[in-house]
């Protein structure tokens, strides 16, 4: 699932075999505790995880695969990680977004924060506040 959603996108498809590096999901996420999960009729349809980057709260992963997209999984990912860290205390949630996840982003409470420099270029930062 992963895979199939990582490489769903057009956009980031080429790069993305160019460094199949990029497709392999490490276990850190799931066996720290960091990564919850949607299902749907009993299977695993996306994930979501978080981690705290140097002291920011980042949401690291969320996929959904591609045929059970706009089932409102993600937003209920997003929805789960937030209600989990602010019962921890953490007041926002950061995320550097793929370009073409903006509109989901901001329909799910993000607001834009500049921009960051990754492997592939710059991309979009995102900001949830978590307080309100």
């Amino acid at each position: 699932m992963y895979r199939a959603a990582s490489l769903s996108n057009p956009g980031d498809r080429d790069v993305l075999l160019a460094h199949p590096e990029h497709l392999v999901l490490g276990p850190e996420g799931l066996g720290e505790g960091r990564t919850w999960v949607a299902e749907e009729d009993g299977a695993l349809v996306g994930f979501a995880t978080w981690a705290d980057v140097d002291g920011v709260t980042e949401l690291e992963d969320l996929f959904v695969d591609p045929a059970r997209r706009r089932r409102g999984h993600a937003r209920a990912l997003v929805s789960r990680i937030g209600a989990e860290l602010r019962g921890r205390g953490v007041g926002r949630l950061e995320v550097t977004a793929n370009p073409d996840a903006l509109a989901f982003y901001r329909t799910a409470g993000f607001v834009d924060a500049g921009s960051a420099e990754t492997e592939f270029g710059p991309a979009p930062r995102m900001v949830l506040d978590l307080v309100r």
